[in-house]
């Protein structure tokens, strides 16, 4: 039997309906609100970030690289600048058939089998409408000979710019090193959109790198109005890219080129400095690279060449070599006798060498009796043996510290090496072992633990000229006073009336003796040895050349008041006087006497086979020649020609 039926009265179910119709207006309200106030929200607070979405889609924002701020040299004349760069780009989205585009480009621009396969790959990788670049830095008739047939390659975009350029080329290329493309780590490490832009290019090495902020510049852009899938409309406006600032230098631009063609098919290095501030007058070291190749981009082959050159011609010698001083280092023990209170007059009789214990060093020669003088222009390692185990090392090594050997300056050039100017404590803590009288007696002639590179042996040549603590430096709005260097004006006067005998009277240098009416050129003479050769002979001509010894020259003029100062290191040159002394003789007479130094260096260059950039042209084109010619030992030899040779015809 079924319960009780429940009887819903009419007034029951009216209130429960207008309770339900509430509870669902309310939601219903709640809703609207929630609606109106994300619409408001959007369209008030937000308004400004969606406009400018919008915008973003409608108009496509390019960034125009900035022009690079020029390098002048101290009389302003350019050693880096711009020149108008004429490049062909590839639009992704527009390309149709890019195997038939890129083989018609390729006749059309004589692109190399490398540079079609390096457009392939950037291609894979590109999105839209960012252009690849195939080709930069054409000549007119190449770009002329695309742009006539643009509307027959769709996709090619041909544009105008600008790009790097060195005038001086090698000459001037680990002074100032060279731009290049940005690379995937650089980007991801600042996200710069710059960094993606065709034809931008940063400093990748020398002053070009560490300049860099001051260099570059600010970017323009262009506005184009576009589709929604992207397609220009019409151009908008341009706002102009502002350009680096320029900076001057107190490089001689000439005398750079001087000294760098004037170091001919050597490896090594030569620095000028002006004695009045400091200033870097000339810093050159070869062979070197074209920085002009390198900011186009370097091919493999050609960068296969520099890599296997055992000239390092990557290597910026000037700064980064170290190299035994050798003789060069004798005016800094004499400065370090002189301070200690050698008598200058006291002579030490030189008989072909000196006895330390059971060890014989040997000297040059038999010099007879030997004062300062005399011994500074014989080069007497006899005295200076002598002398030098009777101050000791720590004199020795606080001169050599105070003349420049030893430092970093502050100079705008990445990755200077400090040298080493070696005592006691620097050998018990480099090799926890005991200083001996044989490593002062090795010290003193420039030879045992102690390295200098070109610049610090110049920046020695300088002090002893000036008496003052000068300070190398390259930019010519930062001078830096120099400091007397301590040293008394009758000592200086000693050491550099020995230097005077070395190139003027019955010295080591008298064949490079300045040809210069009224001019007197004080100098230095170095021999270093690499390595120990068997049996005590010395690394000359008998040897491969890497075990040659070292040749150097240190330097300064006029003698009775010094303007210049010079250093010169030929890397395996035999001898200071045969192969250093004749380069830096050349490079002061450029200062002096400018019509006859360049006689002398067209005389030398036609013995050499052309000018720099013939000679290096003539060795990449015989480098690319044997690389690419086909082995002699893998062509199969015809049966023909194999019974023909059989028969002795």
């Amino acid at each position: 039997m079924s319960g009780p039926v429940r009887i819903v009265s009419e007034a029951a179910q009216t209130f429960s309906f207008s309770r339900r119709a509430a509870m669902l207006g309310a939601g219903q309200a709640g809703i609207g609100l929630l609606l109106a106030g994300r619409m408001g929200w959007l369209a008030v607070a937000e308004n400004e970030r969606y406009s400018l979405l919008a915008e973003s889609n409608r108009v496509n924002l390019t960034l125009i690289p900035p022009r690079r701020g020029w390098i002048v040299d101290r009389q302003g004349r350019p050693i880096a600048n711009n020149r108008t760069d004429f490049r062909i780009d590839l639009i992704p989205e527009r390309i149709e058939d890019a195997e038939q585009v890129l083989l018609r480009l390729t006749r059309l621009l004589s692109l190399e089998p490398d540079q079609v396969e390096r457009v392939r790959r950037d291609l894979k990788d590109a999105r839209g409408f960012t252009p690849v670049v195939v080709a930069e830095n054409l000549d007119w008739e190449r770009y002329a000979s695309v742009v006539v047939r643009q509307p027959e390659l769709p996709g090619v975009a041909p544009s105008q710019g600008y790009a790097r350029n060195y005038p001086a080329g090698a000459a001037v290329a680990h002074l100032i090193g060279y731009v290049g493309a940005a690379s995937a780590e650089q980007y991801q490490e600042v996200k710069d959109p710059l960094y993606l832009a065709p034809g931008f290019k940063l400093g990748k090495d020398g002053m070009e790198k560490s300049l860099e902020e001051r260099l570059r510049g600010r970017p323009g852009a262009k506005r184009v109005e576009v589709t929604a899938r992207g397609r220009p409309v019409r151009d908008l406006e341009t706002r102009r890219d502002v350009p680096g600032a320029t900076t001057r230098l107190t490089i001689h631009a000439g005398l750079q080129e001087y000294a760098a063609r004037r170091l001919g098919d050597e490896s090594g290095a030569a620095v000028v400095i002006d004695c009045n501030d400091g200033g870097i007058l000339a810093m050159a070291s070869m062979p070197a690279y074209d920085p002009n190749a390198f900011s186009d981009g370097i091919g493999q082959l050609e960068w296969g060449m520099l890599r296997d050159d055992d000239h390092l011609p990557l290597v910026n010698k000037s700064v980064q070599g170290l190299y035994p001083p050798g003789s060069t280092f004798k005016p800094a023990t004499a400065t370090a006798l002189l301070a200690a209170g050698v008598d200058p007059e006291r002579v030490v009789y030189c008989g072909g060498g000196y006895q330390l214990g059971n060890r014989r060093f040997g000297c040059l020669g038999r010099h007879g009796p030997m004062n300062l003088h005399r011994a500074i222009a014989r080069s007497c390692n006899t005295y200076f043996y002598a002398m030098g185990r009777e101050i000791g090392i720590e004199r020795i090594a606080a001169a050599a510290r105070a003349l420049g050997l030893g430092a970093e300056y502050p100079l705008p050039i990445p990755s200077q090496r400090y040298g080493t100017v070696p005592d006691a404590v620097w050998k018990e803590r480099k090799y926890d072992q005991q200083w001996t009288q044989a490593d002062t007696l090795n010290t003193s002639i420039g030879q045992g633990y102690l390295l200098t590179s070109p610049l610090q042996l110049a920046v020695m040549a300088s002090r002893i000229a000036s008496g003052r603590a000068l300070v190398p430096r390259l930019l010519a709005d930062a001078p830096v006073v120099g400091p007397s260097l301590g040293v008394s004006a009758e000592d200086l006067a000693r050491v550099r009336a020995g230097m005077d005998e070395v190139v003027n009277g019955a010295g080591t240098a008298v064949r490079s003796r300045l040809q210069v009416e009224g001019v007197r050129m004080g100098g230095k003479t170095g021999t270093a040895q690499v390595r120990r050769i068997a049996g005590g002979a010395r690394g000359g001509l008998n040897v491969p050349w890497k075990y040659r010894d070292h040749g150097l020259f240190v330097c300064f003029a006029p003698v009775d008041n010094p303007r210049y100062a010079a250093a010169v290191v030929i890397e395996h040159g035999m001898s200071g006087s045969g192969a250093a002394a004749p380069v830096a003789r050349d490079i002061l007479t450029y200062l002096y006497d400018r019509p006859k130094a360049l006689e002398s260096l067209a005389a030398l260059e036609k013995g050499w086979g052309g000018d720099l950039r013939t000679r290096m042209a003539a060795k990449e084109a015989a480098y690319r020649q044997a690389k690419l010619a086909p082995d002699p030992a893998a062509t199969p030899t015809p049966v023909a020609a194999t019974t023909a040779q059989a028969a002795g015809e």
